[in-house]
């Protein structure tokens, strides 16, 4: 009888695209969420957590076919004896799961219904330097009003929540735009009923922050060669056509009222590009009376990202401060965050249109911003460890360990075979434990413990000389009754060592 042979054992690898966060990794985000969602409480939104599936249907944005169902999104099709099951997908985003939510609970609801969201969210799309296929977001929106106070809000929102979480006034701009304004522009543009045309020019105008204005005018027109050479042809628009396009993109000036003269030029005479600057003027206003300044948010027609989905007011936050890329070459930290107002997605459950506006913040690139202004990415400081020096006092160890616990000091007992001491103190370091609490028969006896310094003593013996080290001991003997009080203040001195 051939022997079986045995089933390969599984890779320990991660799956290609996702990553595994630790310790001081998923710490700072749990607290950059908490601050978040603090503000986003005080301005009366309600917390939300809907399904992370929802139906292929419902996520609309990524519908079923023939040859690839889950196209852009991890799905897969409900058990069914006549293979009619319905297609299920992890969400792509928080928007849409809020649209269904809406749509659903309706008649519920309070309206409009002001909600907020974090978790994460996952994209079937191919991984790249920095790109993962699941990721956090964390998305604020109002649903049920069409007036610009809630877009005027959530721009306000945005502001103060990179503040609070550490982005100081000075480094980060939220820049406003609006949707309808471009529609005017396309209305002059003579490009009538060509749907293709229009999106064509859209394409070509969210890289003018790529190309620059002269790049934009070739690439409507003629086309351009682009930075290796090669010639890109262009949408083929006449200089006339392209020329609104332009005095678009380049209407801001140096004040906002010069800027909407601008844009009144650049969009003529369509009713619906002066309703978008009639908007655009109603957050002005709203902003500058809650002492929201050009500082923090500016009116911003360059601001062309996501004009193809949004209807009206888009906005996106930027931040200005300098970075070095992976070759060395400064250049700003870029958008954060985006959003804007979408008045047709709950209309796809409904079939009567429902205004909403909202924001998202992309987690990753904000935590990523916070630890290039070294607001946040040191070590974090493990608990203290109980070390233990015999097995048959494990109840004493317990015991410190819970008076430490319950005078709020992170604390643990060491678990591992206590027979080498010294493997006790590399696992404390390991750690990275601020303290040692060390506590063997004679100290017992004496009712003492042993504190140890474990930050002071590294620094110690990176530098110091004998003589030094022994005006500062990194070990201290304290009554057992004193250990919580020796404790806390060991670490309060840690602490302004480190602040210093």
């Amino acid at each position: 009888m051939a022997k079986q042979k045995k089933a390969p054992r599984p890779k320990a690898i991660t799956p290609k695209g996702f990553r595994d966060y630790f310790g001081v990794e998923v710490s700072e985000r749990t607290e950059m969420l908490h601050q978040i969602a603090g503000v986003y409480h005080r301005y009366g939104f309600e917390a939300l957590e809907s399904s992370a599936v929802e139906t292929v249907e419902a996520l609309g944005k990524f519908l079923p076919d023939v040859d690839r169902p889950n196209e852009g999104v991890f799905a897969w099709q409900e058990f069914d004896e006549k293979d009619n099951g319905d297609w299920m997908a992890l969400r792509y985003d928080l928007t849409a799961p809020l649209a269904r939510v809406y749509a659903q609970h309706r008649n519920d609801l309070p309206n409009p219904y002001r909600r907020y969201a974090m978790g994460p969210v996952w994209r079937n799309e191919k991984p790249g330097p920095g790109r993962y296929r699941q990721f956090y977001q964390c998305d604020a929106d109002t649903v049920g009003t069409a007036s610009m106070a809630a877009d005027a809000e959530i721009c306000a929102m945005l502001s103060d929540t990179l503040e609070t979480v550490g982005i100081p006034r000075g480094d980060y701009l939220v820049r406003v735009n609006n949707r309808k304004v471009m529609n005017g522009v396309l209305e002059v543009m003579g490009l009538g009923d060509d749907q293709a045309a229009k999106d064509n020019v859209l394409r070509t105008i969210d890289k003018f922050d790529k190309v620059g204005a002269d790049g934009v005018r070739e690439l409507l027109g003629k086309g351009r060669l682009d930075a290796s050479g090669a010639y890109i042809d262009g949408v083929g628009l006449s200089d006339d056509q392209v020329e609104p396009v332009i005095a678009f993109l380049t209407s801001k000036a140096g004040d906002v009222i010069k800027t909407f003269a601008n844009l009144r030029d650049a969009v003529g005479a369509s009713a619906i590009g002066a309703e978008g600057i009639g908007e655009l003027e109603q957050i002005g206003d709203l902003l500058a009376a809650g002492g929201y300044g050009s500082d923090r948010i500016e009116i911003d027609p360059s601001i062309v990202r996501g004009l193809g989905y949004y209807t009206g007011p888009v906005f996106e936050a930027e931040l200005t401060f300098e970075i070095l890329d992976e070759k060395g070459r400064k250049r700003q930290f870029g958008s954060v965050a985006g959003g804007g107002r979408y008045d047709d997605l709950v209309k796809r459950f409904t079939g009567q249109s429902v205004p909403a506006t909202g924001v998202s913040i992309g987690v990753d690139r904000l935590l990523a911003a916070l630890r290039e202004k070294g607001r946040m990415g040191g070590v974090a400081t493990g608990p203290v460890v109980v070390t233990v020096m015999d097995r048959d006092r494990m109840a004493d160890y317990q015991a410190m360990v819970a008076e430490l616990r319950n005078a709020g000091i992170r604390a643990e007992m060491y678990l591992g075979n206590p027979k080498n001491f010294g493997n006790q103190l590399k696992y404390a370091d390991k750690r990275n434990s601020p303290v040692a609490v060390i506590e063997g028969g004679e100290e017992k006896e004496r009712g003492v413990v042993q504190l140890k310094d474990l930050i002071l003593g590294a620094k110690i013996a990176e530098s110091a000389t004998h003589e030094e080290w022994k005006e500062r001991p990194s070990q201290f003997e304290v009554g057992r009754g004193d250990l919580v009080a020796k404790v806390r203040e060991i670490l309060a001195t840690q602490s302004q060592g480190q602040a210093e």
